[in-house]
């Protein structure tokens, strides 16, 4: 990729990102679109004033700036810890990148462009000039990159751990304001075999835990299989939300036309009664499946177990209950609002089968997006490409369009074939098994992450190296050490553009919601449809953050002193990040479970990985440019990071896979004299009801006297 390919896509990136965050700043000041752009306050009744002067349809950077006002301890207490997870991934990037490129840019930089100076075959004209392989092989300059990579290294690794113990303080602090949850008394129970007198499951669990656990037992409750009742609640909302619309249309229409308002009202009131005659048929139905006697027949080998202390909790979780394991499997129990009803319908036995399918699965997704990414790099080397395709030299004929094809295309081609997998991947996770929606999310973190390294790191290096030297390799063969030495480095500029793409247009679509916006004019624009009065409220989507950030900071890392020149361009991707993400979790996510931090660990695997990358990447630049010593020095380095990686496991990591007992104990003690306790559990004990079981009431909100947005 030449330079004019890489101006055009840093141009186009920068055009798009203004354009699109200039008229998000515009919309996100009509009231008429409070529903997409400020779902999360409206969810929580929150009031929103808008200007009702024409400054509403200017741009303005307001929200910029209100974002840098909110504190950690606003995101903490309002949104929880996962959320502030993600707020302090963006500032571990810019912390740390903001480092490396003063490092890249005051140190490696000039040595990398003053290598030509000593290899007069070398030429001024293309990227090359900036990165390691425009140092001449053998040179003492590369103890100087060796140096650099020992300081990254070290600083890197200091980064993370005190970002470890920082959020390890702080998921000891909100498990301790999250105390009185239910999930705090619960386990669940998994494989329960039959009462032998009884034939049945229910009595098995109450005999087994009012033996063993004589003076903590509490109750249980019992998991079925509420797939029909499901859809037939299901069914009733749909009618219920029928209902509601026809009402208000009809008064509607009684304030607009008066003269048919006889002839309207009978019209829609029929409809109304027949609609709530269905309504009445389902909900007899459902309050039939709902009896016990229908109930049993649906009964699960799972039950919800509730004890009488936070202590006994935690004990009947981490011990084995039989001396078959695969009898009485007990875990604690995710909160009520984390846990995957529909997972519990598996067999605790299957489930081995379901996650090797799903690795299996996996796989093959990640072998197979391996076609379009090479193919993408085959855009991005146009030069080697005319040669083999001579038809493309056709793109020559409109100026500027050659620079367009290379520098932009590919990068926005990549990125469009990778958006549908972090969707796909979490498919394949919910058919994991996973008892919480959490697990199913970091479950979906880890196999996007890992496919995002295998295809658009790995995949775009080999490739593009492939393209680079196959005519060389051809006629020359032992220059191939020499060509394979510069493959990472030949990449850079691909990857600059990537992280243009992904940061300046990823990110304002992010925060401009296109596809919201053309639902929002669809349903309010088509005859016979209401537009939705709800806000449209999701949760924030960690799978698809996670994973591509820290893909980024992977590809800063491995290129910070090969390629320093791509570092400023990282800082600007996690400060744009920070802003956008910030407004996100304020105004539109809504916080649907707390893991109390449980995505850290991950986070930290996926740098210290990057890490480790970067060693391993320049042990090998360093033996194929000529300097054996300086391999060999990396290799304690190397060694060190692997030690470093298991002292964290030892440190920190059982603190987020279990519950203290001390703690839990003097909780329990706190409550006891307060005379809480009892209180406490007994609300634990009715937490964990599916939605099927839950009692029908779908009455007709009514709308609050106090409007929510003013102008």
């Amino acid at each position: 990729m030449n330079p004019h390919s890489l101006l055009a896509s840093a141009a186009i990136n920068i055009g798009l990102a203004f354009i699109t965050l200039s008229l998000f700043s515009i919309l996100k000041k009509q009231p008429s679109l409070a529903s997409i752009y400020y779902a999360h306050r409206l969810s929580h009744h929150h009031y929103i004033h808008f200007d009702s002067s024409y400054h509403r349809f200017l741009p303005s950077i307001s929200w910029i700036s209100r974002a840098y006002h909110v504190t950690e301890d606003d995101i903490l207490h309002s949104h929880g810890l996962d959320a502030l997870v993600i707020i302090r991934l963006f500032k571990f990037g810019i912390k740390f990148f903001a480092v490396c490129s003063l490092v890249g840019l005051v140190v490696l930089l000039p040595i990398n462009y003053d290598g030509v100076k000593e290899d007069k075959d070398k030429s001024y004209s293309t990227m090359d000039s900036f990165t390691i392989s425009n140092v001449r092989r053998g040179s003492q300059r590369l103890w100087v990159h060796f140096a650099c990579l020992c300081f990254i290294s070290f600083y890197g690794m200091y980064l993370l751990y005190k970002e470890y113990e920082e959020i390890s303080i702080q998921r000891i602090q909100q498990l301790q304001n999250l105390k009185h949850t239910p999930d705090r008394y619960t386990v669940i129970v998994r494989e329960i075999p039959l009462c032998i007198e009884h034939k049945a499951r229910d009595c098995s669990v109450h005999h087994f835990f009012s033996k063993y656990y004589p003076n903590t037992y509490y109750s249980y409750q019992m998991v079925y299989n509420t797939e029909n009742l499901d859809e037939l609640m299901n069914q009733t909302k749909s009618l219920s939300r029928k209902i509601e619309d026809l009402r208000e249309t009809s008064m509607t229409k009684k304030c607009k036309n008066k003269l048919s308002l006889l002839d309207f009202s009978q019209q829609k009131t029929s409809k109304v009664d027949l609609l709530e005659e269905k309504l009445q048929v389902l909900c007899h139905k459902i309050h039939q499946l709902q009896c016990k006697d229908m109930l049993k027949e649906k009964e699960l080998p799972v039950a919800f177990v509730t004890f009488k202390s936070r202590s006994a909790a935690v004990v009947a979780a981490q011990l084995q209950q039989h001396s078959h394991p695969l009898l009485w499997v007990t875990e604690l129990a995710p909160e009520p609002r984390d846990v995957s009803w529909r997972n519990l319908r598996l067999s605790y036995r299957v489930l081995p089968l379901c996650r090797l399918g799903v690795v299996i699965a996996a796989s093959l997704l990640t072998i197979f997006f391996a076609i379009p990414v090479t193919a993408v790099q085959g855009i991005a080397k146009y030069e080697k490409l005319k040669k083999w395709f001579p038809p493309a030299m056709a793109v020559q004929l409109i100026p500027g369009l050659s620079s367009i094809v290379t520098g932009y295309l590919p990068s926005v081609v990549l990125k469009g074939f990778i958006y549908v997998v972090p969707f796909a991947m979490f498919a394949m996770a919910k058919v994991a098994g996973c008892v919480a929606r959490s697990k199913e999310e970091i479950k979906a973190c880890n196999m996007v992450f890992y496919f995002l390294v295998g295809n658009v790191f790995f995949v775009s290096v080999l490739s593009g190296s492939l393209l680079d030297t196959l005519g060389k390799f051809i006629s020359r063969p032992k220059s191939i050490p020499n060509e394979l030495a510069t493959a990472v480095s030949a990449q850079a500029d691909f990857f600059v553009t990537y992280i243009l793409t992904d940061g300046l247009s990823g990110f304002s679509l992010e925060i401009l919601q296109p596809g919201l916006l053309i639902w929002n004019i669809l349903t309010s624009c088509t005859p016979g449809r209401q537009r939705e009065r709800n806000p449209y409220l999701y949760s924030l989507p960690y799978f698809r953050i996670i994973p591509f950030v820290s893909l980024s900071i992977l590809i800063g890392l491995v290129y910070a002193v090969v390629a320093p020149l791509l570092l400023p361009f990282l800082i600007v991707y996690f400060c744009l990040g920070y802003v956008v993400y910030i407004n996100q979790i304020e105004d539109m996510y809504e916080t649907t479970y707390e893991t109390c931090g449980q995505y850290w660990p991950y986070i930290h695997h996926y740098i210290l990985l990057a890490i480790i990358l970067m060693q391993i990447t320049m042990i090998g630049l360093f033996g194929l440019k000529l300097k054996p010593a300086a391999s060999i020095s990396t290799i304690p380095l190397l060694l060190f990071t692997l030690m470093f990686n298991e002292y964290c496991k030892l440190r920190f990591l059982p603190s987020f896979h279990h519950q203290s007992l001390k703690d839990a104990a003097e909780n329990d003690e706190l409550d006891e004299k307060c005379g809480q306790l009892e209180f406490h559990y007994k609300n634990a004990g009715n937490a964990y009801y599916p939605s099927g079981l839950q009692p029908v009431s779908f009455a007709v909100s009514e709308s609050s006297s106090t409007p929510l947005v003013s102008s």
